[in-house]
C-alpha cells in the first residue's frame, strides 16, 4: 500500500524551493557520487516517526576523512599483497553496495546461507566483498545493459576469478542485478522453458517480480490473479472531466521511497522516466484553517520527538515486557504529564503528530508494538522520496508485458506435499512441481485460502501476530489548481482526537498526474470508520476543510469535476493497506512469514514477508526476486536428486530449527553456546558449537568509550557500525563433547577461546547450511530428546524469536543485517593479521563436515553469458 514519505535533510534544501525537481534517468541512481562521493558521506537517516513532513533535526551520521581505505595508491600496510585493488574508489562502491542492501565489507546472512564463500572471514572475504560491490556499482552505471561476467575477466586477476564466479552468480540469481524490463533483460528470457511448471498466485508487484524472474531462469509459469488488473495494491485510476480534463491518481501505493536503492526506482529508469521528488514544504493549518503559529509548531515537534525518545528508552528499561506493551499507552502515559501546560491547539498540533504516526504504521498506536514498531528503520535505503509521473502504473504495466497471467482466478485452495501443488480457482485445478503464494497478509488473516495441509502452526501464529492495518484517500479532479503549486504536501489539524486522522495531510498531484488532482488521506481510527461513510459525505467534508483554508485568502475553491473514495479495508483481494509490528509481535514474524513449506514446494512472498522493508512498493517487489531465487535453490537441489532433511528442508525452517534449540542450551560461556543429545555421554560423541558476535551485548560504557573511538575505524568499519551497531551473527561449527569441555577451560575471554578453536583445534566457523547434510541427524536426536522435555516458559514460547532478541540489556529495537566477522580486536574492529593468520590454518585443517553445496549445476545456465 501507500508507503509513507519521508524527506531530505533540511540542512541541504533544494535551492529554488519553487522548483519542481525531477531526477534524470540517465543519471546514475546516486546521482554524482561516482564523480563527488565525499558530498555523499554524510546524509541524515530517515526515521518512521516522521513521515509527512520534513525532518527539522534529522538524526545523522558523519564520515570523517577517507584516508586509510586501502586503495591502489595507498595499499594497507599489513595486507598489501592479498587485497585485490580493483579500482581507485571502493568507498565509492562500499556507498553503492549499501543502498542496495549489503553491508560495506562484509557478508549478509543470505550470503552466508548460500555458501559464497567457504569461509567466514580473512582476506578471502575482504576480496570478495571488494568484488561484489563492483559488480553492483558497475551494473548501476547502466542500468539498460545486461552485466555480463566477462565484463570484469580482464582487470581482476585469475587467481580471483572463484571469487567472481561466486559473487555475480549470487548477484544475478538472487535479483540484484540485470533484473527488470530493459530490453536486453527481456531478451534473455527463453523462447521455450526447460523447468518445470510453477504458479503464482497474486500478479501485485511481489508476484511479478517473482513471476519475470522465474521466466528468465527457464521455468513454465502460471501467474493466477483475482482482479480483473495487475498490480494488486498498487492502482493507477485515470480520472477524467470535461474539455479533456483527466489525471493519473495513484488510490495505493503512491511514493517511491529511498531511490538511491529503489529497485522500482531502476526500473523507472529503464522506461526513461524522470521522478519528482517530493519537495519539504509542509504547512500546517488549524482547526479554523489558519496557519499554525511556527514557533508552536517547532514547540510541539520537539515535544513530540522527546517523547518518542523517552519511549525508546522506556522499552530498553522495561525489557522483555515491552513486548505486550503498546507504543500508544507508552506515549499516552508520558504525554500526560504535559497536559495541563498545553494549549488546545497545542494539544490539536500534537494529535496530528500521532495521526501522522499512525499513517507511518497503517495501524493505530494503541495496537503498535513498543518494542519493534520501528525495527525496520535502520535498512531505509536514502535519498530522495519521489512520485512517477503518470502513476505507478507504469511500473506495473510494463512488468506484466508478457507474463502469462490468468485475470479473474480467485484462488482458495492450494493442495502442496512432496510430489508438487494443485492451485484450486474456482472450478479450476492448476497444477505444478512450486507454487508462491503473494497474497496480502489481510488475506491471509481472514483464512480466505484453505491451505492442505494446514500450514504449520509458527506461520500461523505469526499471521495472527502481525498487524495489518488501513489507510484511505479521497482523491479529487478540480477543474483548475486554486491551491499552491510549490507544495506537494500540505496538512489540518483536528479538534477531536478520534478524527485526528481524518483528511489531516494533502497530496498535490498537480505536478505529475497530469491536471489539477488533490488526494486527502484518511488514518488510523479514522480510516475504519471512513469505510462505512458515504462518498458524499466525505468530499463535503474535505471541501469544507478546503474552503476554510482557502477561501479566507479570497480564493474560491471549486466543486471537483470528478471524486473517487478508497475503500481498502473492504477490498476482498486485501482487506488492508499494511503490514506493521502489532503487540507481541517482532520483526521475526516477517522471516517467519517467508519461511517455504512442504519441501520446497510452497513459497510467500509479499511485503508482509519482509523485515527489512515491510509495508513499502520495493519491499513487495525485493521479496518476489528473493523466493524466484529460492525457488530456483530448491528445484536445483531436486535436479541434483540431493538428500533434504524434511524438518530443516529450507534455510527458513533450518535457521528456525537451529534458533529454537539455542534458545535452551546445554552450555553457555561468554560468546559460545553448545547443545548435544544428554543421553549421549561419550567424550566423543558430536555437538554443534554456536559462537554469536553481537557488538551491542557490551556494557553501555564500553558502547560510549567506542563511539569515542569511532572516527578512528575504517570506512567500511564505519558504514558498517551506522547500520549493524546492534547485529548478531550466528556462526557454527560440529566438535565432540570433550573438545567442548576444553574450549570451555581455556582462559582469557571469547577471543583466547576463538583462537584455540580455530589454531589449536584447526576446525572452521561457517553459516547454518556450512554443518552439512550429516549434521542433520545430531539435530534430530537433539530435538526428539527435548520434545520429551516440559517446556520452561510457556508465555515465550507463543512468541518465536522474543527470547533470542530481548536478550541482551538494551535491544529493543531491531535485528540488522548479520556481519560476517569471526576475528576481532577486543575493542570489536577486525584485526587483519589475525584474521589472515586464521584464514590461513583453517584451510590447513578441517575438522569438520565439508559445506552443502547450495546451487545446482544449472546455476551456471541461469547467470554466466
Amino acid at each position: 500500500m501507500d508507503p509513507p514519505l519521508q524527506f531530505s535533510s533540511p540542512q541541504n534544501p533544494n535551492p529554488n524551493p519553487n522548483h519542481n525537481v525531477f531526477l534524470d534517468p540517465t543519471s546514475d541512481s546516486i546521482p554524482n557520487l561516482l564523480q563527488n562521493p565525499i558530498h555523499y558521506l554524510s546524509f541524515s537517516v530517515p526515521k518512521k516517526r516522521r513521515r509527512g513532513r520534513s525532518q527539522r533535526n534529522p538524526a545523522s551520521f558523519r564520515l570523517p576523512p577517507l584516508t586509510t581505505l586501502p586503495t591502489a595508491a595507498n595499499p594497507s600496510p599489513s595486507a598489501s599483497d592479498e587485497i585485490i585493488f580493483i579500482n581507485k574508489e571502493p568507498k565509492t562502491e562500499a556507498l553503492i553496495a549499501l543502498t542496495a542492501g549489503f553491508p560495506a565489507d562484509s557478508l549478509t546472512e543470505e550470503e552466508i546461507d548460500a555458501a559464497v564463500l567457504p569461509v567466514i572471514g580473512g582476506i578471502e572475504q575482504v576480496n570478495y566483498t571488494l568484488i561484489r560491490n563492483h559488480i553492483i556499482a558497475k551494473w548501476r552505471e547502466n542500468v539498460s545493459n545486461w552485466v555480463s561476467k566477462k565484463t570484469f575477466l580482464d582487470y581482476i586477476p585469475p587467481h580471483y576469478h572463484s571469487l567472481l564466479d561466486s559473487a555475480y552468480n549470487y548477484l544475478v540469481s538472487h535479483g540484484y542485478i540485470n533484473f527488470g524490463v530493459a530490453s536486453s533483460i527481456k531478451e534473455r528470457v527463453p523462447a521455450e522453458a526447460s523447468r518445470p511448471a510453477v504458479i503464482v498466485v497474486g500478479a501485485g508487484l511481489a508476484g511479478l517480480a517473482a513471476a519475470r524472474q522465474l521466466l528468465r531462469f527457464g521455468f513454465k509459469v502460471t501467474v493466477l490473479e483475482g482482479r480483473k488488473r495487475a498490480g494488486g495494491r498498487v492502482y493507477t485510476k485515470k480520472m477524467e472531466g470535461g474539455n479533456r480534463m483527466c489525471a493519473a491518481a495513484d488510490l495505493g501505493g503512491s511514493v517511491l521511497t529511498g531511490t538511491l536503492g529503489n529497485p522500482l526506482g531502476i526500473v523507472a529508469r529503464q522506461l526513461g522516466e524522470l521522478l519528482h521528488k517530493v519537495r519539504d514544504k509542509c504547512p500546517l493549518y488549524c482547526v479554523n484553517g489558519m496557519p499554525v503559529d511556527p514557533d508552536m509548531d517547532v514547540k510541539v515537534e520537539s515535544a513530540f520527538n522527546r517523547l518518542l525518545d523517552k519511549a525508546s528508552r522506556l522499552r530498553q528499561l522495561m525489557g522483555e515486557v515491552s513486548v505486550d506493551v503498546s507504543l500508544g499507552a507508552a506515549l499516552e502515559t508520558f504525554s500526560q504529564v504535559y497536559k495541563d501546560a498545553v494549549s488546545d491547539e497545542e494539544m490539536n498540533l500534537f494529535n496530528w503528530h500521532l495521526a501522522n504516526l499512525e499513517y507511518a504504521n497503517a495501524g493505530l498506536l494503541s495496537n503498535l508494538s513498543l518494542a519493534f514498531w520501528d525495527q525496520d528503520d535502520p535498512y531505509d535505503m536514502g535519498g530522495d522520496h519521489c512520485f512517477l509521473p503518470g502513476g505507478n502504473g507504469k511500473l506495473v504495466q510494463a512488468l506484466s508485458e508478457n507474463v502469462p497471467i490468468l485475470y479473474e482466478k480467485t484462488v482458495h485452495m492450494i493442495r502442496y506435499s512432496g510430489d508438487g501443488v494443485q492451485v484450486t480457482a474456482g472450478s479450476q485445478v492448476f497444477e505444478g512441481d512450486m507454487a508462491l503464494c503473494t497474497v496480502p497478509l489481510g488475506v491471509l488473516k481472514k483464512g480466505f485460502i484453505k491451505f492442505i495441509p494446514e500450514l504449520p502452526q509458527r506461520k500461523l501464529d505469526g499471521i495472527k501476530r502481525l498487524g495489518f492495518g488501513l489507510l484511505n484517500k479521497v482523491a479529487m479532479l478540480f477543474p483548475h489548481v486554486f491551491w499552491e503549486m510549490d507544495l506537494d504536501t500540505f496538512g489540518h489539524l483536528s479538534d477531536d482526537p478520534s478524527r485526528r486522522g481524518e483528511f489531516f495531510l494533502f497530496y498535490s498531484y498537480v505536478t505529475v498526474a497530469g491536471g489539477p488532482l488533490l488526494i486527502a488521506l484518511v488514518a488510523g481510527e479514522a480510516a475504519h470508520k471512513f469505510e462505512s461513510m458515504p462518498p458524499t459525505d466525505a468530499v463535503t467534508r474535505v471541501l469544507q476543510i478546503l474552503k476554510g483554508i482557502y477561501e479566507p485568502k479570497g480564493i474560491t475553491v471549486p466543486e471537483p469535476i470528478q471524486t473517487v473514495c478508497t475503500r481498502w479495508g473492504s477490498d476482498p483481494f486485501c482487506f488492508g493497506s499494511y503490514s506493521n509490528v502489532a503487540v507481541g509481535a517482532s520483526g521475526d514474524d516477517y522471516d517467519i512469514l517467508a519461511e517455504s513449506v512442504g519441501d520446497g514446494r510452497l513459497f510467500f512472498a509479499g511485503e508482509a514477508t519482509t523485515r527489512r522493508y515491510p509495508a513499502t512498493m520495493h519491499g513487495a517487489f525485493l521479496s518476489g526476486l528473493r523466493e524466484a531465487a529460492n525457488m530456483a535453490h530448491h528445484d536445483n537441489i531436486r535436479t541434483l536428486k540431493m538428500k533434504v532433511d524434511k524438518a530443516p528442508s529450507n534455510a527458513h525452517s533450518c535457521a528456525s530449527l537451529l534458533a529454537d534449540l539455542f534458545r535452551e542450551p546445554d552450555i553457555e560461556f561468554g560468546s559460545f553456546s553448545v547443545i548435544f543429545a544428554r543421553k549421549n555421554t561419550d567424550p566423543k560423541s558430536p555437538a554443534i558449537l554456536r559462537v554469536t558476535f553481537n557488538e551491542a551485548r557490551k556494557k553501555c560504557h564500553e558502547v560510549a568509550k567506542q563511539d569515542q573511538q569511532h572516527s578512528n575505524k575504517l570506512l567500511f568499519q564505519q558504514l558498517q557500525s551506522h547500520f549493524n551497531q546492534q547485529q548478531q551473527l550466528h556462526v557454527y561449527t560440529l566438535l565432540s563433547r570433550q573438545q567442548v569441555i576444553d574450549l570451555r577451560e581455556v582462559r582469557g575471554g571469547d577471543e583466547m577461546r576463538l583462537n584455540y578453536l580455530c589454531e589449536k583445534l584447526g576446525v572452521k566457523l561457517v553459516g547454518r547450511k556450512g554443518l552439512g547434510m550429516n549434521a542433520d541427524s545430531i539435530i534430530d536426536s537433539i530435538k526428539a530428546e527435548r520434545g520429551n522435555r516440559k517446556p520452561v516458559s510457556t508465555s515465550l514460547a507463543l512468541k518465536p524469536g522474543v527470547s533470542s532478541k530481548l536478550k541482551a540489556a538494551g535491544i529493543m529495537k531491531r535485528k540488522l543485517v548479520r556481519r560476517a566477522k569471526v576475528v576481532r580486536k577486543s575493542n570489536g574492529s577486525i584485526n587483519v593479521r589475525s584474521a589472515i593468520k586464521v584464514s590461513e590454518e583453517v584451510k590447513i585443517t578441517n575438522q569438520v563436515l565439508p559445506d552443502v553445496p547450495v546451487s545446482g549445476s544449472n546455476q551456471n545456465d541461469l547467470t554466466n553469458s
